[in-house]
């Protein structure tokens, strides 16, 4: 995502899903750089999110960027966060729904951090911004993928789950929903990209699904940089 220094992002308060590292990591820091007040990196207890912080307060001024441990599926830490951001900074104004895993073996988990995450977090993000809740109104954001706007054979259900991204977005971006809360949604469809979610895929098909057909995809399609897809 490129981001424009003006009044979208100056002095702005964002929180990020699965911000500690990747593409997180990169929508965290260009919102620092484009001069956003305080971001929130809601992720796992283990995915190092306190480190990432330290890094970046340490780029870009002492506590800019908070880490918030955080498990997407489970609904009351979901909740909890997006409180204590909005008790601690006095507001929101950027939701990013980045948290995503491509793993068709544990397609149950793979729904809930997809799909019912991104669901919940697109709730708590009208909750907290919207005007007609008291808000201010806000910019949201799903990470979606190209994987949501093709089908795919190494990983069906991964697909699916993008596509699902890709529709609910739409439908909650429609004017009825804007006018009434000034929440603007926003999806983004990175393409093939150097992370985890592309460099260990190997383990995560269906058995169903021959290790060679993902061989045959990752050969036919450009995989880019973190930073072309922040």
């Amino acid at each position: 995502m490129t981001y424009k220094a003006d009044m979208e992002i100056q002095n702005k308060i964002a929180l990020v899903t699965g911000g500690a590292n990747g593409i997180g990591f990169a929508h965290v820091r260009e919102l620092l750089r484009n001069g956003a007040a305080h971001v929130a990196i809601l992720d796992l207890a283990n995915s190092k999110g306190d480190e990432s912080a330290k890094k970046l307060n340490a780029e870009f001024g002492s506590d800019r960027a908070i880490f918030i441990v955080c498990d997407v599926t489970k609904q009351q830490e979901f909740e909890d966060a997006f409180a204590k951001v909005v008790k601690e900074f006095g507001g929101l104004d950027i939701v990013i729904n980045n948290a995503g895993i491509m793993d068709d073996a544990r397609w149950e988990l793979m729904i809930e951090i997809n799909i019912t995450a991104v669901v919940r977090g697109t709730l708590l993000a009208f909750r907290y911004m919207g005007k007609d809740k008291g808000g201010k109104g806000g910019t949201l954001v799903n990470v979606a993928s190209v994987a949501g706007l093709v089908p795919g054979k190494p990983f069906p259900i991964y697909h699916g789950t993008k596509h699902a991204v890709i529709g609910i977005s739409r439908s909650f971006g429609h004017p009825y929903h804007y006018d009434k809360s000034g929440v603007r949604v926003l999806t983004l469809c990175p393409g093939g990209t150097e992370t985890q979610l592309v460099t260990k895929a190997g383990g995560r098909m269906l058995d169903m699904v021959e290790q060679q057909e993902l061989f045959d995809l990752l050969d036919s399609i450009p995989i880019q940089r973190i930073s072309d897809s922040s």
